[in-house]
């Protein structure tokens, strides 16, 4: 039996929850701030010149290809980049600083866990395995990323500007592990070792199909597992044949 101290209680409850559908409805329908709008706007134009520039250069796009893809006129884009190549300059950095941070971290936690005493294929591993997990595994964006990587590392004009800004740190920090495997190599025939390995990284991240065409079939572009099974590896073995060789000699 309901008490007289409980039936208010059960009146009031059926408009307590309208109050409260009321408010979570609001919640839910609440506008974007302007900051967060600029940020969404940010990202979708980033997202899109991506994708262009990944395909056709610098100097095959226009802010007009931009905005079209983007669906607003082009006029907007000046707003939020003072003109096409610090939009480029965005597009390329948003990538290159998480790449770094992941490379550094493995890195440095490979030498942690070999406690100083590293070795060419393992440090290898650490530069190259990380980058083909990102580029892999990251989805259309960081596909079309990693075909901008590929285009600009190719690109003498500026290329290799934009890959010094960026990627300097890391390549370094490769090259002390390898020093560390190898204390009695030619610092020479390191940085030639990493010259090819990053050539081959280059390739494998534009993802052309052409191995595809070549192999029948039998590999495949799309198939990073297989490259990260016979990248490190393969390179190792270059890297520590010419260097036995220069000691040979």
């Amino acid at each position: 039996m309901t008490t007289l101290s409980e039936k208010p209680a059960l009146r009031l409850a059926p408009r307590a929850q309208r109050i409260s559908d009321l408010s979570n409805t609001k919640a839910r329908t609440k506008r974007p701030t302007k900051a967060e709008q600029r940020a969404e706007t940010t990202e979708q134009i980033l997202d899109e010149a991506e994708y262009l520039f990944s395909r056709h250069g610098l100097h095959g796009v226009t802010l007009k290809d931009v905005a079209k893809r983007v669906g607003v006129h082009h006029t907007l884009l000046n707003y939020y980049f003072e003109d096409k190549q610090k939009l480029f300059e965005a597009v390329f950095g948003r990538r290159a600083v998480v790449a770094n941070e992941v490379r550094m971290k493995a890195l440095d936690e490979y030498e942690r866990e070999t406690e100083g005493k590293p070795t060419v294929e393992g440090a290898l591993h650490a530069f190259l395995d990380t980058n083909l997990d990102l580029y892999g595994e990251g989805g259309d964006q960081w596909r079309h990323s990693g075909r901008l990587a590929a285009l600009v590392s190719n690109t003498p004009e500026w290329g290799a500007e934009m890959f010094d800004e960026w990627f300097d740190p890391v390549v370094l920090r490769l090259i002390e592990l390898l020093k560390k495997a190898l204390p009695d190599a030619a610092e020479e025939d390191l940085f030639w070792g990493y010259h090819f390995t990053t050539g081959a990284l280059m390739l494998t991240l534009a993802r052309t199909g052409r191995i595809d065409k070549l192999s029948g079939g039998l590999a495949k572009s799309e198939d990073f597992n297989a490259v990260k099974q016979r990248m490190a590896r393969f390179m190792a073995a270059g890297i520590r044949d010419i260097c036995a060789k220069r000691d040979a000699e």
